[in-house]
């Protein structure tokens, strides 16, 4: 199109002479139909340039907007939701459950808005980042209180949540199949982690399996080497700091080990992931990975006494497999995760009498496992079709337990920790970019040894977004 273009150039040029010719020299004449004639040629090829500039067909200069050469990429997705639980919320409805059995509580909520961008530097490099604001970020004031003896001024914090960079990384792109990327970015392990965006499923909320016992949206500082091949196989090796030990519990086992409450990333221990997938059928992804690295000793104060600690590693393995099938107005996601702690046992005992460390039980074994599958109703309605409007009726069933096993061996301790859970409901997408959804949920818990815990009902409605757009 750039030669084109030039040519084009060349033409108008040649024009241009031609006619200051024939308009100067007296021994050429030229007719007035020919010269009008000619003045349209030369005003046409000057449309036809100003058009191919509008159509970014031009090199880049400073006169031009930088996103016009497709070089900057702005999107992100969010949700706003709303529940009626027919449960408890209190701290201690596991303890006593039958003290709260006719709980009910409400809510509503901002889960996640998150804002990505990034640029194309060219020659193979670029940036990302994501910026997520989490049950509507942090709003904190100081106020003035009058006081008897005078006037206090008080700093507090009008609404929770938090607010996170989930990504910001370096790439350089040496082709398809050689991908280098430094930073921190997200950790795909499982399928929850690597398509957490709001239109990925059909809940009103994200799964709860794998977001019960895994960091999500998982994120750290790593190195990564990725690519894929033209037969439709994607890869990821990284290179990442471990978990910490000190943050793990019964209830989401290893989901708070990841991160840093501090203003850096501990790294006295180091771990490795992976993740391969492939979409080489049409209509079908199939994805597997894996984590395994060290997460004891990964605190500020890693001196820890006691010859009973002094071979401790507490190695987390990871392994989880997931698929995507999408055809005949059908969607079926589905995933399985298995993880194992080694030392469970000792890093129990060495937390109880920590500082920092959360006092409860640590499961050496943790799974969570799950199956979603809707019918898009108006596929069957050729206009709403190619209005690209989609309407599934959905259900889902899954199974976690963040307290499978205790030291390798099946216990009904806090047997509360895993479930079934079964939901159905709609989704409705007028675009494909928001989704309107609404889902009935019912958790039934595990019988503990001599207690039965009340079964946890839900209803709930959100709305969602997902998409790229540009300024």
């Amino acid at each position: 199109m750039k030669k084109t273009i030039a040519r084009t150039g060349c033409m108008i040029a040649l024009l241009s002479v031609y006619t200051h010719l024939f308009a100067n020299i007296d021994s050429i004449r030229v007719s007035e139909d020919e010269w009008q004639a000619l003045k349209q040629r030369v005003e046409a090829l000057e449309q036809a340039q100003q058009k191919a500039e509008a159509k970014q067909e031009i090199p880049n200069n400073s006169e031009v907007p930088h996103w016009i050469h497709n070089r900057l990429r702005i999107g992100g997705y969010g949700e706003i939701t709303a529940k009626r639980c027919f449960h408890s919320n209190k701290y201690l409805r596991y303890v006593t459950p039958e003290k709260y059995k006719n709980d009910s509580y409400g809510e509503f909520d901002l889960p996640h808005f998150v804002i990505n961008l990034g640029y194309d530097f060219g020659r193979g490099w670029s940036f990302g980042t994501e910026i997520e604001f989490e049950h509507g970020g942090v709003e904190a004031a100081k106020e003035i209180e009058e006081q008897e003896g005078g006037s206090e001024v008080e700093q507090e914090v009008e609404r929770g949540g938090e607010v996170a960079l989930e990504q910001f990384w370096l790439e350089k792109r040496f082709n398809d199949y050689a991908v280098i990327r430094a930073g921190m970015q997200v950790i795909p392990i499982g399928g929850l982690n690597a398509h957490h965006e709001s239109t990925e499923y059909f809940g009103v909320y994200r799964p709860e399996g794998e977001y019960t016992i895994l960091p999500s949206t998982w994120h750290e500082v790593a190195l990564t080497f990725m690519g894929k091949t033209k037969s439709g196989l994607h890869y990821q090796a990284m290179f990442l700091p471990g978990l910490d030990s000190d943050r793990f519990s019964r209830k989401n086992w290893v989901k708070t080990g990841a991160g840093s409450p501090y203003e850096f990333k501990l790294a006295n221990v180091y771990a490795g992931a992976a993740r391969l997938d492939y979409t080489g059928v049409k209509g079908l992804r199939m994805g597997v990975s894996g984590y395994c690295g060290s997460s004891f000793r990964n605190s500020l104060s890693n001196n820890v006494n006691g010859d009973q600690y002094k071979d401790v590693i507490g190695l987390v393995s990871i392994g989880s497999f997931d698929f995507r099938y999408s055809g005949y107005n059908v969607v079926l996601r589905g995933q399985f995760t298995y993880g194992h702690l080694g030392d469970a046992q000792l890093i129990t005992k060495y937390n109880s009498t920590s500082q920092v460390a959360n006092k409860t039980r640590v499961a050496s074994d943790a799974l969570a496992g799950g199956i979603e599958a809707g019918y898009d109703f108006f596929g069957l309605n050729e206009k709403l079709r190619t209005q690209k409007q989609r309407l599934y009726v959905f259900a889902r069933y899954e199974y976690y337990d963040s307290m499978f096993r205790y030291n390798g061996k099946p216990t009904t301790v806090n047997a509360w920790c895993g479930r079934h859970r079964m939901a159905a409901g709609l989704n409705y997408y007028p675009i494909p970019q928001i989704g309107v959804k609404a889902e009935y949920a019912y958790a039934i818990l595990k019988k503990g040894q001599n207690i039965t815990y009340n079964d946890e009902p839900m209803v709930a409605v959100g709305i969602v977004f997902a998409g790229m757009f540009r300024p």
